[in-house]
């Protein structure tokens, strides 16, 4: 959680309401945010995998694209099949640069008349710049100040959406629908960031509060800090923008593979076209010296991102970007960035924590299983 001092903080439209439920608040992206309630992370991290959780994720930019060439415009700044994207479904999708690394990854929705995309709370501001510079003559790029976005998630989170709009259980991951929640016009994706079922809600920012506190007044559901969504995501092996992924990664080094579609790629029928496109290529073709992993550990003491990895000679091999003790797994887990001789899953390795090693190994992600409702 980096903490932004320079300007003044930022309030999403929930503030008070994170206040008047005890939230302890500590700056993020540039906003005063909840870190975690009085239960605390631990017990907010097991009640989003056991039943379900209420985030505040309004810090985070929403930009709708909209025109007939919108979609083949967005296709020159993402290494991603937008063009093919069904209406209202949903697609993982990263910005890149002219290196190749990653300037930030968004969530893209195809609605009847737009693409409606989100974006991280700290690069929106340039992530709406880069849009408008690039691609503004082509589409028309809307930002969206007056929406605030709401997570629900857990497996108990269908169930109690469902009581505002039953509609909602005919969604399916990655899809997206406009629903009436509280007599509220909304847009809820099922999606999310926790490994968990979930959705995710396009809200005006003056109803956000009558919204809360309708899915609040749920049994199933009780409000989650950023602390509780950072175990969980770093436990469903997603990475976070800044720490996981920067402009120095590429996709390739990122084990982000999965996100870019064969359509896009050398050989595809719309391949390249995008920032970089040469260079995340030549991963694909020639491989990368570095990779992005998981690490596992039956130690117990935690390590933190900014730890170096070593062999067991005590050899520089990588560095975590992420790490905490996974309350589901109940053993400390990271992600890194190791020399790809020493990324394969089973491969022993030692992070450095104060002087200290910690034997830890190269683990298959995600640490916990992903349970998303596919339908």
């Amino acid at each position: 959680m980096s903490a932004d001092t320079a300007a003044p903080l930022l309030k999403t439209p929930l503030h008070a309401l994170h206040v008047e439920f005890g939230a302890k608040m500590v700056p993020f992206g540039g906003y005063d945010m909840p870190v975690q309630y009085a239960t605390g992370i631990l017990a907010e991290h097991r009640h989003v995998r056991t039943a379900a959780g209420l985030f505040d994720v309004s810090h985070m930019g929403q930009v709708t694209l909209a025109g007939a060439e919108a979609d083949v415009a967005l296709e020159t700044l993402v290494p991603v099949d937008i063009v093919g994207l069904a209406p209202f479904k949903q697609r993982y999708a990263l910005f890149t640069n002219d290196q190749g690394g990653i300037l930030d990854d968004l969530m893209v929705t195809r609605r009847e008349n737009d693409l409606f995309l989100v974006v991280n709370a700290a690069c929106k501001a340039q992530d709406i710049a880069h849009l408008q510079a690039r691609i503004g003559q082509r589409c028309t790029v809307t930002p969206l100040p007056d929406q605030a976005l709401l997570a629900l998630q857990g497996p108990q989170a269908a169930t109690a959406l469902a009581r505002l709009n039953p509609a909602v259980q005919q969604l399916v991951f990655m899809t997206g629908a406009h629903v009436v929640l509280d007599g509220i016009d909304c847009f809820a994706t099922r999606s999310g960031y926790t490994g968990e079922d979930g959705f995710e809600i396009s809200v005006p920012a003056d109803k956000a509060e009558q919204l809360a506190r309708a899915l609040l007044a749920q049994p199933e559901v009780k409000p989650i800090g950023l602390g509780a969504r950072d175990t969980l995501r770093l436990e469903a092996g997603l990475c976070l923008y800044g720490h996981d992924i920067d402009t120095t990664t590429t996709p390739v080094e990122a084990s982000l593979t999965w996100a870019i579609q064969k359509v896009r790629r050398a050989g595809g029928d719309r391949a390249g076209g995008y920032p970089g496109a040469a260079v995340i290529d030549t991963h694909f073709a020639q491989g990368t010296q570095r990779k992005r992993v998981g690490l596992i550990s039956t130690e117990r003491m935690p390590v933190r991102e900014g730890a170096r990895v070593v062999t067991e000679d005590g050899t520089d091999i990588g560095v975590v970007t992420s790490g905490s003790i996974g309350p589901t797994v109940n053993q400390p887990v990271a992600l890194a960035y190791l020399a790809t001789p020493h990324a394969a899953v089973g491969t022993a390795v030692y992070a450095v924590v104060r002087d200290k090693r910690v034997a830890m190994t190269v683990s298959p992600l995600p640490f916990a299983p992903h349970r998303y409702h596919r339908g």
